[in-house]
């Protein structure tokens, strides 16, 4: 009978500091979110703009070596059909080698980024006991 008593009084004690732990937890794991949120959010927002200007480059660079072409063809039409065929290959080869390019690669990478976060948060809680 004493037992539970006391078990019980331990319990109405440790009341709060159980409860403050477990929000202390939840806050944590909530900010634990928001940075892997903000980090992608950011790394999105680079790639964007990293195409974009990638875009513009193409575009520029497709422009000259159509005027150029045109230049040694004699013709527009040849210069810029030429451009236009080159980066219609360039397309397709991209279109076949996209899962070992493009796929692959981010899964690798989403992975690892995974397993090294866990690792990080296993090394912590190994520290903190």
């Amino acid at each position: 009978m004493d037992e539970r008593e006391t078990l019980g009084a331990f319990f109405r004690k440790n009341k709060n500091l159980v409860r403050n732990y477990f929000e202390i937890q939840m806050e944590i794991y909530r900010l634990r979110i928001i940075a892997a949120f903000s980090k992608s959010v950011g790394y999105l927002v680079w790639i964007i703009v990293s195409l974009f200007l990638f875009f513009l480059f193409f575009l520029f660079i497709s422009v000259v070596a159509g005027f150029w072409l045109s230049d040694l063809t004699g013709s527009y039409i040849k210069g810029f059909g030429l451009v236009a065929l080159v980066i219609f290959l360039k397309i397709i080869i991209l279109f076949l080698i996209r899962k070992s390019l493009f796929v692959n690669p981010i899964i690798r990478n989403i992975i690892n980024h995974t397993e090294k976060e866990t690792i990080e948060k296993q090394e912590e809680q190994f520290v903190n006991l």
